[in-house]
């Protein structure tokens, strides 16, 4: 394997840099060639570990299902999801790059931009039979606001799986009380139903040089998976 520059792994550590979101989205683009050597290198085990948690839970027919891939990156949750029998992707990122990526997969039967939190999410309400989210909740990326719209773009009885690492500092932390807060909320106003929670202790490997540890070593995360409420 050849080796990725340290700049493509900051992509994964959103707590170690302050970045604004439009800075995020640059840096995606620069680093949309080598993305999946940066995914192999920090051991970043978010996407089989969201989609292994959905697929455990999911009854209906995933041929049959249409599935939104928000922050698709260059296609790896659609990827592992196809394996697993899944046919029909609509995929959405802030970043061309990957998407011209996620294009060369053949998976997705339509590519959209948008920038997360800025723009309105491109997904027609009620549409979706699973709408995801892998890596992409955190500081620099989309913001606690994009989950509403995860859950408008679901169908009634329709799943939202979101997958977020519980990385280290002030804003990280902050960030993870409001959206805590906020998954709550929404549950309370009869918008979803919690269907399942997974920790993990091993959702990726953070580089030493990127946030000044002495040595490498995995971070914990999460695995949220909401059922929206079906019509009366």
């Amino acid at each position: 394997m050849t080796n990725v520059p340290e700049g493509d792994l900051k992509i994964f550590l959103p707590s170690c840099d302050s970045l604004t979101s439009q800075e995020t989205v640059q840096l995606y683009d620069s680093c949309a060639d080598s993305y999946e050597q940066s995914f192999h290198m920090m051991s970043y085990n978010a996407p089989q570990l969201a989609v292994d948690f959905l697929n455990a839970h999911f009854l209906p027919s995933r041929e049959d299902a249409l599935v939104l891939d928000v922050a698709c990156g260059s296609g790896l949750v659609a990827k592992l999801m196809s394996e697993l029998g899944f046919k029909l992707f609509v995929g959405v990122d802030g970043s061309k790059g990957m998407l011209e990526q996620a294009g060369v997969t053949g998976l997705y039967q339509d590519l959209r931009l948008a920038l997360l939190g800025k723009q309105p999410l491109p997904a027609q309400p009620g549409r979706f039979d699973v709408v995801i989210i892998v890596g992409a909740l955190g500081v620099g990326f989309a913001p606690v606001s994009i989950i509403r719209e995860l859950c408008q773009a679901a169908k009634p009885g329709g799943y939202v799986c979101m997958a977020r690492g519980q990385h280290t500092g002030p804003a990280a932390s902050r960030y993870q009380q409001v959206l805590e807060e906020e998954l709550q909320r929404m549950e309370e106003e009869g918008l979803w139903r919690r269907a399942g929670v997974q920790l993990t202790d091993r959702y990726m490997k953070e580089p030493p040089s990127v946030c000044g540890k002495e040595q490498s070593h995995f971070i914990s995360g999460c695995v949220y998976l909401y059922q929206k409420t079906p019509d009366p």
